[in-house]
């Protein structure tokens, strides 16, 4: 057990190293880790099932723990539509298509149809959080929204794992089986709630007297692994346990300490679960039904795609609602352990599940590199929207005016001051509620990727005074520099970045370009001595 660990951290540490200087996610990293100690080192399932069972039970329960600690009725009142309506809508829909497909196109049983439609229903929590956290998308529309509908999902993977135990036992007739799950459930929940209500709050006091971190840690693994147990116990899964003990922390004090603790092996923990999922890919299974495996891929994303795009595109713009789509074409991470679940309790035929389980880590791989390339994919897949809609707000005689792109804080403030100083402007935005908010205000800001080169021109690009790019995204930043510089522009140019490195690469690339960096006043600064000379 020692040496597959030591074997395990060596490979992820070395194959990340080399991923991430092609900027491949270490997710991706991961999953390469367990295909490696699993094939390369020869290691397989059935010499070495109970490791595997042990590391794989150890890394879902920590990521359901993460999601309890996270989960917060205050959030979920403030989310209500994009969780209880758009989520469950998502959820419904996606699951009787699915049913739909097994049972009646593949001819699988009922009991195992309901499994499969459930766990195809999901999407992947952990990757698409982790990306629109680190891209800075989170608060955008379709952030917020892929949000809202990735925590109901999160709130139904608790009835799919009790749906699996109710499924599993044969002893029993339903009606006693709901009996004894329900009472079940009611005393773990009771036992955790009284243990939360009136234990939690003096035992942390108690271990934060210490003044211990290890003590500290070393209490939520405690909690953690206790709950787990419990509701082992109880004949539920570990993950449920972790869940509800997250849950319960979660409404202490001491919440945002434990989430600062977490932090530095939060992550890790979640690299050990996708290294079980590069440990469960068969790849003689790959070969054998390659083709069936394309197939299903191609076909649960068009479905999982279409199902959320026609619900959203009802509500908001069909940029937004594609994005969100995009956000969430793949299969995720629970239904791995749907399945994991559902195979260990004989209610799938094994090479079914190996199936569609290497379709889900297939559409799990391919998320990084769609959400890293989202903007791109939506301008392909809806290319005439935003020109069509933005030319006919935008004023053609435009000519010596300033464009702002990026209405965020800076722009905000950067218009707020052109406003003072009559200078006639029109920014672009490609957040439509910053854009409802400014055009509220009167503001000349309208809708669209500054990425675009027909954008720019719509906007009488060639003819304005001054270009002033505000933009957060430093990815997208890159690209309307580059698209800028291909218009060979008479207009002064500005840039607002983030770091002094950053400026020094922008300076190499675009030596003609006014490049300021650090604080909002520093660049508000430059953009008052810009303004000095154009203006005069």
């Amino acid at each position: 057990m020692l040496e597959i660990i030591v074997l395990t951290i060596f490979t992820a540490t070395i194959t990340n190293l080399i991923l991430t200087r092609f900027h491949i996610p270490t997710i991706i990293g991961y999953i390469a880790t367990g295909v490696i100690i699993t094939y390369l080192l020869q290691l397989n399932h059935q010499q070495n099932s109970e490791e595997l069972h042990i590391i794989a039970e150890f890394g879902i329960v920590f990521l359901m723990f993460t999601i309890g600690l996270e989960f917060s009725i205050e959030h979920l009142i403030k989310m209500k539509k994009e969780v209880f309506v758009f989520g469950a809508l998502q959820v419904g829909l996606s699951m009787l298509v699915f049913f739909l497909l097994s049972h009646f196109l593949f001819s699988i049983e009922i009991k195992a149809s309901i499994i499969i439609s459930a766990a195809l229903a999901l999407s992947s929590t952990a990757i698409v959080l982790k990306l629109l956290n680190s891209n800075r998308d989170i608060n955008k529309e379709y952030g917020r929204k892929s949000l809202g509908i990735l925590i109901f999902q999160d709130i139904m993977v608790i009835p799919i794992l009790l749906m699996i135990t109710i499924f599993s036992v044969k002893d029993l007739s339903l009606s006693t089986l709901l009996f004894k799950t329900t009472l079940d459930a009611i005393i773990l929940f009771i036992v955790l709630w009284v243990f939360g209500k009136f234990v939690l709050e003096p035992f942390f006091n108690e271990v934060v007297k210490s003044n211990s971190d290890e003590i500290f840690i070393g209490s939520i693994l405690f909690l953690v692994m206790g709950a787990s147990v419990l509701a082992h116990t109880l004949g539920f899964s570990y993950s449920l346990g972790a869940f509800i003990a997250g849950m319960i922390i979660s409404e202490t004090r001491y919440k945002h300490q434990v989430e600062a603790d977490l932090i530095p092996f939060r992550d890790l923990l979640l690299g050990i679960f996708f290294i079980t999922v590069g440990m469960q890919i068969d790849f003689t299974v790959i070969v054998t039904y390659y083709l069936t495996i394309l197939g299903l891929l191609l076909l649960f994303t068009v479905v999982k795609m279409g199902i959320i795009f026609m619900i959203l595109q009802c509500v908001t713009l069909k940029r937004v609602a594609l994005k969100t789509a995009l956000a969430l074409f793949q299969l995720g991470e629970f239904g791995l352990v749907v399945f994991e679940l559902a195979n260990a309790k004989n209610l799938i035929e094994p090479t079914t599940s190996q199936v569609l389980i290497v379709t889900i880590i297939l559409s799990m791989v391919l998320t990084p590199f769609a959400l890293r390339h989202i903007a791109s994919l939506a301008d392909i897949l809806l290319p005439t929207e935003e020109d069509e809609a933005l030319c006919s707000m935008v004023a053609k005689n435009f000519k010596e005016h300033v464009i702002v792109l990026g209405y965020g804080r800076l722009g905000r403030k950067i218009c707020d001051k052109l406003d003072i100083k009559n200078v006639q402007y029109i920014a672009i935005e490609s957040n439509m509620r910053n854009v409802l908010e400014a055009q509220k205000e009167g503001k000349k800001v309208i809708f669209g990727n500054a990425g675009k080169k027909s954008i720019l021109e719509s906007v009488n690009i060639s003819e304005s005074m001054s270009v002033i790019v505000a933009l957060d995204n430093s990815e997208k930043l890159h690209l309307v520099c580059d698209i800028l510089q291909t218009m060979r522009l008479k207009a002064n140019v500005i840039i607002k970045v983030d770091r002094f490195k950053e400026k020094e690469e922008l300076k190499k690339e675009f030596p003609h370009y006014e490049i300021v960096v650090g604080t909002e006043q520093i660049a508000r600064g430059m953009v008052d001595s810009m303004l000095r000379c154009d203006i005069g």
